[in-house]
């Protein structure tokens, strides 16, 4: 049997540059494929000309056995392609409906939209994928997991027999994703094919058939899921053993970095109370809209907390703004590195020194010199890969724009470091010099809060963990006392 998209020796160059050398895959009716590799192996450019984006420099692609070749993403959702991107992309003063339909909207006899036809078709598709939202909810008014699952409520709404997912459920908690996954084996059974781009190897073991490896812009190797472990994949990504992918190098100790007590957010959070020391890595883990970044937003002074006490090494703090938090030596990594971490459009060196500028500018004016120095500093300390300092840092790979994030509030020198999903869509290489840093960063005394969606994460790297339920705190627990298991019972 002839596979459902056949694709050999693709290639792409930009600029003299080759981003693909030898992009070969093949995915089958009915089933799911796992298309792996770190950032910069050339697995966005191959999904860019597959969807029309780009135009290959060369090599062929098959659909149902025949040639094709698609000028626009226009053209190849018609030919039954369609992709969830990572990067979400709605219009925010329109429904949940009118994204999902867009450009495409029903129409009444008399030429007008449909609107009564549309919404119903609409929420019939999100039942159907047990997504819990309203078609005729505004997508300004939703969080970002949900926007995440309209996009892939649109993708299937096109009936496509080959739709691309990459990275699906990086904004979204793991009850979605299960439901995400269901959706999936139900569209494998209606003879589906699935491309399944993901950073998280436990997700693509649990729910993809076969995978493909690229790394540096070719093609490396291809399988059963069945026939290799987690160990052999990650050798085939990054082409050397990775060694233990959960390196602990912090003590914590009895002393009290970070103190909450009675934190509460009306409608958001009540009652929550912790204790985070030096040398610590204190895990929170919840479901989406359980109040894990609720408590990081009072803390940083994002939003304004209705009840509760902060103490920042046994001292109290007033935090109303985010200023007064950085002043009182607190960083926020946040979860959307895109969206609230970065200036995509600045450069490399701007967004480094972007949280320091008022002591880099003393007279007003700018010190150059100094900015430069510590923009080199923090590249050369977190071995960030930029051809200069003065690139868009939007031309980096997802693990290398998290590492500025990190170093532009590295150069702050923080006693506390909040991290909201510190890995989201990154690699595993890059996921283990991140990890490397936080964990240096509690050995020297620093305290550390971490949120993480993955169990594997927050379990791995934790010293304790807090379980939030429902905007509440189901129970605290120890490295030794925690499981899988029992993170998700607490949790639902």
């Amino acid at each position: 049997m002839q596979p459902l998209l056949k694709v050999e020796g693709l290639k792409k160059s930009f600029g003299g540059v080759a981003a693909l050398r030898d992009g070969r895959f093949a995915l089958e009716a009915g089933s799911v494929h796992a298309l792996c590799g770190g950032n910069g192996a050339g697995k966005s450019t191959f999904l860019s000309i597959l969807m029309g984006i780009h135009k290959r420099d060369g090599g062929t692609i098959l659909h149902r056995g025949r040639p094709v070749e698609f000028n626009s993403p226009a053209e190849a959702l018609a030919s039954g392609i369609a992709i969830i991107e990572q990067e979400l992309s709605p219009v925010p003063h329109m429904t949940v409906a009118e994204n999902i339909y867009l450009g495409r909207e029903p129409s009444t006899r008399f030429g007008g939209i449909d609107f009564k036809t549309m919404n119903r078709n609409a929420q019939a598709l999100l039942d159907r994928l047990e997504f819990n939202i309203s078609a005729t909810q505004y997508m300004m008014n939703l969080s970002v997991a949900q926007m995440q699952l309209v996009e892939i409520a649109k993708a299937l709404s096109h009936d496509a027999d080959v739709i691309f997912m990459d990275e699906p459920t990086s904004a979204i908690g793991e009850k979605e994703a299960q439901h995400l996954f269901q959706a999936i084996e139900r569209l494998k059974a209606e003879g589906k094919g699935i491309v399944y781009v993901s950073h998280r190897l436990s997700e693509i073991f649990q729910i993809a058939d076969s995978y493909t490896v690229f790394r540096d812009g070719g093609f490396v190797g291809d399988g059963k899921l069945a026939d290799i472990d987690r160990p052999g994949l990650i050798r085939m990504i990054v082409g050397r053993e990775l060694g233990e992918e959960y390196i602990k190098t912090n003590t914590p100790t009895e002393i009290a970095g970070l103190e909450v007590t009675g934190l509460s957010a009306s409608g958001k959070i009540e009652d929550i109370s912790f204790t985070a020391h030096k040398g610590e890595i204190f895990g929170i883990y919840g479901l989406m809209g359980s109040g894990r970044t609720e408590i990081f937003n009072c803390l940083f002074g994002m939003d304004r907390a209705s009840a509760g006490d902060i103490r920042l090494d046994g001292q109290p703090v007033a935090i109303r703004q985010p200023s007064d938090a950085m002043a009182e030596g607190m960083a926020f990594v946040t979860e959307d590195r895109k969206l609230t971490g970065l200036n995509l459009t600045d450069s490399v060196r701007n967004n480094i020194c972007l949280a320091s500028l008022p002591e880099m500018s003393p007279a007003f004016v700018m010190q150059r010199r100094r900015e430069q120095a510590s923009a080199a500093d923090m590249i050369a300390r977190f071995g960030i890969k930029a051809a200069r300092d003065t690139m868009p840092v939007s031309g980096l790979s997802g693990g290398n724009q998290q590492k500025v994030v990190l170093g532009k509030w590295f150069l702050r020198d923080p006693r506390v470091l909040l991290l909201d999903e510190p890995t989201r869509g990154v690699d595993v290489g890059a996921k283990r010099e991140i990890y490397r840093i936080i964990c240096d960063f509690a050995a020297e005394g620093g305290t550390v809060v971490m949120i993480s969606s993955e169990i594997d994460e927050i379990l791995g790297m934790s010293d304790r963990i807090l379980v939030m339920r429902q905007g509440r705190s189901a129970g605290i627990y120890s490295r030794k006392d925690a499981d899988a298991q029992s993170l998700v019972h607490l949790s639902t």
